[in-house]
């Protein structure tokens, strides 16, 4: 008997309590707290309620606020037209099993099945499914983290005990206002026909409720969906570095600081943050033929571009992929172009160069700004800047942010190190279309002042035809 009560202690413990205690305290694959500003999430359990919930969403329109509510399916038949008012009125719903009941003490493939029930009833009242849940209490299983991975685990950061109505309206107020801070995901009830919760507890909560949101306009926050939380914190996020990588990246700045005064790089333009330098160098790669005729060798003469990486760490730090850092990057090359170009053809010491040259890991679309891309040759040269890059984009990059994208193959062909090649006679185009721009919008404002010259000098003679007239 003894050893048959340790071995269900140790399967409750693995099965349930750790997974439960993992995700409460770390905020394992879970979300429970946002980073943001000004923004603050209230969110609804265990309803519908007939009479509370109709008399929730009248309060939360008065002060233009969006929740989310996880509603229990039991609950939520037969309640369609209330399901269709929480979605048309902007709020968000989510999932909290169709009856209240703990995931410790249901199979996985059980607690699966209330789920699906549950967005079942959601559908069918709005068209749309859900992928917010909330289990009940909290409480998750070790096959939650795997069996609800087409699922957000959403938890709080907030509670107050609003389920009992003996609490009071007062001092749950009281409690309440010590949480009127951004980020802070508080936990509601808007139903008390579940165990343990007393049936008129949501009279007190929204009378709590409305005094908490009363303070909040005053202080300028506002009141979000479950949804535009997380996507407020993950852009919050994205932007933040640790003291750690800072000082990296500063140090790596200095270091770039002093290979630019070393090979002595030239800045393109005259911004403090170019999109690249330049040198003129040497080619040392493989004899090379190019699309649209003409070709490089060995020994032949390029300027080599080095993207500015100061300009590069503010857009990976803002960016939410490595595909939408590569787009942002060709839009700063784009513009930068034929600034380079009237530098290379007013330089002496470009006056021989063949192409264009770089390697860059952030090489699709190069192509449309008339780069030709090539796959380095498989050697040193190749694995070492493969592995310098990479610990660049893991410094430089939120990597939270880029964890979100799945797909490995299609992760490392966007990082993946390419060899970029720009004939000369291209990159003089650059410089020609630039001069023709100029020169259109030199004869366009030419001509708007020869008009206005002409137009005073006849309303001169007008004048002066009318004056002698007099």
């Amino acid at each position: 008997m003894e050893n048959l009560f340790l071995w269900g202690f140790y399967v409750m413990t693995f099965y349930a309590f750790l997974p439960g205690m993992i995700s409460r305290t770390f905020g394992f694959r879970v979300f429970k707290k946002g980073k943001v500003d000004k923004e603050i999430a209230l969110t609804f359990d265990d309803g519908p309620d007939p009479v509370y919930t109709p008399q929730l969403l009248n309060l939360l329109a008065r002060y233009n606020a969006k929740a989310t509510f996880f509603v229990v399916g039991s609950h939520a038949e037969g309640q369609g037209e209330l399901l269709r008012r929480m979605q048309e009125e902007g709020h968000t719903i989510g999932i909290h099993n169709y009856v209240h009941k703990s995931n410790w003490f249901m199979r996985p493939r059980t607690v699966r099945r209330h789920i699906e029930k549950t967005n079942d009833i959601i559908e069918q009242a709005t068209g749309t499914r859900s992928i917010y849940y909330r289990p009940p209490w909290g409480i998750i299983n070790v096959f939650d983290y795997s069996n609800l991975g087409y699922l957000r685990i959403i938890l709080w950061s907030a509670m107050f005990g609003d389920w009992r109505k003996s609490v009071g309206a007062k001092r749950l107020q009281k409690r309440m206002m010590k949480k009127l801070r951004p980020g802070e995901v508080l936990l509601l009830h808007d139903c008390g026909n579940t165990l343990g919760a007393d049936h008129d507890a949501p009279r007190n909560m929204m009378i709590a409720l409305e005094a908490y949101m009363e303070a909040a306009t005053k202080k300028g926050y506002t009141f979000v969906g479950i949804e535009e939380m997380m996507k407020l914190t993950d852009v919050k996020r994205s932007m933040h570095r640790s003291l750690f990588k800072r000082m990296i990246i500063s140090l790596w700045l200095m270091w770039e600081h002093a290979f630019h005064i070393l090979f002595r790089l030239k800045k393109v333009g005259s911004s403090d943050t170019p999109a690249f330098h330049y040198r003129v160098t040497t080619y040392n790669g493989d004899d090379l033929k190019f699309a649209e005729g003409g070709s490089i060798a060995k020994g032949d003469s390029v300027a080599e571009l080095h993207f500015d990486n100061r300009m590069l760490s503010n857009i990976t730090a803002t960016s939410r992929s490595p595909l939408a850092t590569g787009i942002r990057m060709l839009r700063e090359v784009e513009r930068a172009l034929p600034q380079l170009a009237d530098q290379l053809s007013a330089d002496p010491d470009a006056k021989h160069i063949k192409a264009v040259y770089g390697v860059t890991m952030v090489h699709r679309g190069a192509d449309r700004l008339g780069f030709e891309i090539f796959k380095l040759k498989e050697g040193l040269f190749a694995k070492s800047t493969r592995i310098y890059l990479k610990l660049l984009l893991k410094v430089l990059t939120n990597t939270k942010q880029y964890g979100k994208e799945r797909k490995q193959k299609s992760r490392n062909e966007v990082i993946s190190p390419r060899m970029l090649l720009m004939p000369v006679q291209k990159i003089v185009s650059y410089a020609n279309e630039q001069s023709r721009i100029i020169k259109e919008e030199v004869e366009r404002v030419t001509d708007s002042v020869d008009r206005a010259i002409s137009g005073a000098s006849e309303d001169n003679s007008t004048i002066a035809s009318k004056t002698s007239a007099i």
